[in-house]
């Protein structure tokens, strides 16, 4: 397999730590400039609301332009945006700094996934899109703990720097490691979003949406949840993010062998369940710490399982438009994160933290009810 997907791979990791470090750091955010959590969280569903909306349009516009030369102007814009956060002065400027990252960035992972299908045999494109996607999953589970390693040590500021430097290197990389490639024909919007016709395929990407903002809900203030339910400090909030991220990434493989064994339908009905059984429990097991963990490792397994599912039952329901579905369930993944924050930051503000894991279950709930729907529908005829 062509070795530069490996590289697509980290370029995919360090775009997608970009979403919710800042996480983990609200409170360290919120104290400096001055603002509420539930302000600072904004910067959360700015960030994902615009990659949800940019990353379709962006590939559309830039589809004449050549493949390498376009991911080193991306990855330009990306460092900008990331040095302009690092040294913001300002909730102002830091916003900007979180929309021109959420523009670049929503780009930067599509190109990603196109041309890790394109510069691979025939034979290795599963594996070479499945890289990517690893990449980006994984990124949105670990880059929290990283950030909030990094900013109760050197401030909120220090993982921005990192993501800077890193993408400093990715520049070089991409410049000396990648060869040109000529872009494919891309579909049109209009296309892609016809495809939503079908109330089979409209409530399976509502089933992401939905998920994914019950998930952020919580996971997004997940910080202030542990210091003021738990009574924890930075360094065993850190320890709590990393287990659940190394739970979560361990759902992914958990999920793709279950569901090729017991099919995609069964895998997500089960595991939504179980997710939203733990998001209504989580607020009662505070008063053991043990009884937490074992609740917020099964939370973080299943956070992640019903993902590869998600991404067998489009393609087996039209694999005709399978390209337009994953990306559209990308963009329904974003736009899930961005409502699930914005709801969080305002649920933070006017009733105890431990509400928002409740109203999270609610919007979990909506996810099994949608996929369950989408499975009664008729088989497609033409998608």
């Amino acid at each position: 397999m062509n070795k530069s997907v490996y590289l697509l791979t980290v370029i995919a990791f360090i775009v997608g730590m970009v979403e919710l470090i800042i996480g983990g750091i609200l409170d360290l955010v919120a104290i400096d400039l001055q603002v509420s959590i539930g302000k600072a969280g904004i910067l959360i569903t700015v960030f994902s609301l615009v990659y949800a909306i940019a990353a379709p349009i962006l590939l559309i516009m830039s589809a004449k332009m050549e493949r390498k030369k376009l991911t080193l102007i991306t990855l330009v814009i990306f460092l900008f945006g990331n040095l302009l956060a690092a040294l913001s002065p300002s909730y102002n400027l830091l916003m900007l700094a979180r929309i021109i990252t959420g523009d670049s960035g929503s780009l930067l992972v599509v190109l990603c996934i196109v041309l890790a299908s394109n510069i691979v045999e025939r034979k290795y494109v599963g594996r070479a899109v499945g890289l990517v996607i690893m990449g980006v999953s994984g990124s949105l589970v670990l880059g929290v703990p990283i950030g909030l390693m990094l900013g109760n040590v050197y401030g909120w500021r220090a993982p921005f720097f990192l993501i800077t430097s890193l993408t400093l290197l990715l520049i070089i990389a991409v410049k000396f490691a990648m060869i040109p490639i000529q872009p494919e024909k891309s579909v049109p919007l209009r296309q892609q979003l016809a495809t939503l016709k079908s109330s089979k395929l409209s409530f399976a990407q509502m089933t992401t949406f939905f998920f994914l903002a019950g998930h952020i809900t919580l996971y997004g203030f997940f910080t202030p949840f542990l210091k003021t339910e738990l009574g924890l400090n930075g360094t065993w909030v850190s320890i709590v993010y990393f287990i659940y991220g190394i739970a979560a990434v361990s759902g992914g493989g958990i999920g793709g062998t279950l569901t090729d064994r017991y099919g995609p339908k069964r895998v997500m009905v089960f595991f939504i369940t179980i997710f939203a059984l733990c998001m209504f429990t989580i607020p009662l097991t505070t008063f053991s710490f043990i009884l937490f963990i074992f609740v917020v490792i099964i939370w973080g397994i299943t956070s992640w399982t019903i993902t590869p599912a998600m991404q067998t039952y489009l393609i087996d329901t039209s694999p005709e438009t399978a390209s337009i579905q994953q990306s559209l369930n990308n963009s329904s993944l974003h736009f899930g994160i961005a409502f699930g924050s914005f709801v969080g930051s305002i649920a933070v503000e006017h009733v105890p933290i431990e509400v928002n894991s409740y109203i999270g279950g609610g919007f979990v709930l909506l996810a099994l009810a949608s996929i369950i729907f989408s499975m009664t529908r008729p088989k497609l005829t033409n998608a």
